[in-house]
């Protein structure tokens, strides 16, 4: 591990790739099947997120708004914004769930979402995610805890076959549908909470839908106590395992800090073995890790003579940087939107909490950037070669079918870098 610098000395950032709590809470509630994200606060805001998650996913993306403004944020407290929005949203469509998040303007001014909440006659999931701390990360799995300490019915009866699986939020649609499968092919049943992977997977539906579908019931997230076993995937999700945990104390849990490359998978495949009683994984587990070992093998040779700029949400950041690590790439610089444990884990030179500008001043330090939309300024001012991960990704078609996770989308993940750098290499 190299140096760690948990965050920069600046007073601000100046050019951010970071986005905020309220997004991650809204995105969360998108993997619920007919659930309406209600977001707590100015127009622009919820906005901003609506237009933001429609450009990623080339789909229609439902979420509603209070439509708080400085007067009335004063004048109710919110107290009415939330009431009204609620009555307009259920005389309109019914939803099985309504999901409501804060955002700094309504944080600011102190409204209790507890309170109003409890005077509201219908299905409804409150969470405080004030968009001046924390970040996307946070923000999902403040929702997700949320959502298990609301509904979930506490229980003590345990069902050993069922698996409940609570993912980072840098895990892509597929990237959960993947890891379902994977643990499927073990012999459990699975429950994934959120659950994109029905729901902003890329799927062709009937018709645009005013509210979100596919993605997890809120009928299971009510039973989901009775699930013999929780895994959590990055260390973001540790509270909401040890939440789901206290619904029923015979519930045992699982951590991984990530899934991704040969340790990462060796890891959640042994430990599999062991839960299920089986002797052996199942074939296609055993040939995807050769393949992913060739991979590397033929990537190494790229790989091994690139330094790459790694840019993130901090659990998604530990992945990527791990398997360019296990390829013997020479990750130099790895730069997280905020401060989290899963830092102190990863295989680079420098790892710091910052924004572009910090990438921009290290620019002599890489090769290739590894990091999402905003870098592609970025990595055309200084001529180096991009490969395109997290949020926003808006200039590739089909981003949630991407997959870095596990053995084949770990070869699949060396085999675009190596491309890349191969690429660049031959035009300097």
């Amino acid at each position: 591990m190299g140096e760690v610098m948990m965050k920069t000395r600046k007073p601000l950032q100046v050019n951010p790739f970071k986005l905020s709590q309220p997004m991650g809470a809204t995105l969360a509630f998108l993997g619920v099947d007919r659930c309406m994200p209600l977001m707590h606060g100015a127009m622009g805001c919820t906005s901003f997120a609506k237009v933001y998650y429609t450009r990623h996913f080339c789909e229609p993306i439902a979420i509603q708004t209070t439509a708080v403004t400085d007067v009335t944020a004063i004048l109710d407290g919110g107290d009415t914004s939330i009431v009204e929005a609620v009555k307009n949203i259920t005389a309109k469509v019914s939803p099985g769930l309504i999901g409501l998040h804060s955002t700094g303007l309504t944080e600011t001014k102190g409204d209790d979402l507890r309170g109003v909440a409890s005077k509201i006659d219908f299905p409804l999931v409150y969470v405080n995610t004030p968009d001046y701390e924390g970040g996307l990360e946070s923000g999902w799995a403040l929702a997700t805890q949320a959502m298990i300490e609301q509904l979930v019915a506490p229980t003590e009866e345990i069902n050993d076959d069922k698996l409940v699986l609570l993912p980072h939020v840098g895990l892509t649609s597929i990237e959960v549908e993947k890891l379902k499968e994977f643990i499927a092919a073990f012999g459990f049943d699975v429950l994934a909470l959120p659950d994109l992977s029905t729901a902003l997977d890329g799927h062709l539906g009937e018709k645009q839908a005013a509210l979100s579908s596919g993605g997890i019931a809120v009928g299971e997230i009510r039973r989901l106590a009775d699930a013999g076993l929780v895994v959590s995937v990055g260390d973001s999700m540790r509270g909401c395992a040890e939440a789901l945990q206290k619904k029923n104390p015979f519930i045992r849990h699982r951590h991984f800090a990530q899934v991704s490359g040969l340790s990462g998978t060796d890891a959640l495949a042994s430990w599999l073995l062991a839960e299920s009683g089986r002797e052996l994984p199942p074939p296609a587990v055993v040939r995807w890790r050769k393949r992913l070992q060739d991979a590397m093998l033929d990537s190494h040779f790229s790989l091994g003579q690139t330094r790459v700029l790694a840019v993130g949400e901090p659990d998604q950041l530990a992945g990527l940087c791990l398997t360019l690590h296990e390829a013997g790439a020479r990750v130099s610089v790895a730069i997280s939107t905020v401060a989290s444990s899963s830092l102190e884990k990863i295989p680079a030179e420098r790892v710091l909490v910052g924004d572009l500008e910090d990438a921009e001043n290290l620019g002599g330090d890489y090769d290739l950037v590894v990091g999402n939309g905003h870098c592609e300024a970025l990595a055309h001012r200084l001529h180096k070669p991009l490969v395109l991960r997290g949020f926003p990704n808006w200039e590739e078609v089909g981003n949630p079918l991407k997959h870095d996770v596990l053995y084949e989308g770990g070869a699949y993940f060396l085999c675009e870098c190596a491309n890349a750098a191969e690429k660049f290499r031959g035009h300097g």
